[in-house]
């Protein structure tokens, strides 16, 4: 009797945790195929960005595996310098992508890249990136776990493009 009860309780909390588990990802089609349409996605703020919001739109950046993300940069954020561990594949969805290399932060020597531009950044390469005059929206391909690691953490992740940090 007892192995009964453990054995229906089992099945309820896997079929509950499948539920969940299936209502987190995005769900596809009858064939597997997955659409987001731009109203259905869901931004959140990314903490210590000064208003920087990111989209996930498949997979898990901090597990193993590819990953899609969207990141969007209101008018006047750049990042500080920093760096991923993996290689990171980028498009620009909309807006005017100003991006810089190397570990000095200096918004004058930015590369503006327009709507439909790539861009890749080498695994563990310093850099930085955002908006000068209008929002900006990149979509960004990986292979996880990211992380991103700033070259001075006391020089804060963000700030206004006419900051000289």
């Amino acid at each position: 009797m007892r192995a009964r009860h453990l054995r229906i309780l089992s099945l309820t909390l896997g079929a509950v945790l499948l539920t969940v588990l299936a209502s987190a990802a995005p769900v596809g089609d009858e064939f597997g195929f997955v659409r987001i349409r731009p109203d259905e996605i869901q931004w959140h703020d990314e903490p210590g960005y000064g208003g920087l919001k990111v989209a996930v739109l498949a997979g898990d950046p901090s597990k193993v595996g590819l990953y899609v993300i969207r990141v969007k940069f209101p008018p006047g954020l750049m990042t500080r310098p920093h760096r991923h561990p993996e290689d990171r594949h980028a498009i620009v969805v909309s807006g005017t992508w100003y991006t810089g290399e190397g570990p000095t932060f200096d918004p004058e020597r930015t590369v503006p890249l327009k709507p439909g531009s790539y861009m890749m950044h080498p695994a563990n390469a310093y850099h930085y990136d955002g908006a000068k005059t209008e929002e900006v929206v990149v979509q960004i391909a990986g292979y996880g776990p990211s992380d991103t690691i700033l070259k001075d953490p006391s020089a804060g992740s963000t700030g206004s493009s006419l900051d000289q940090h």
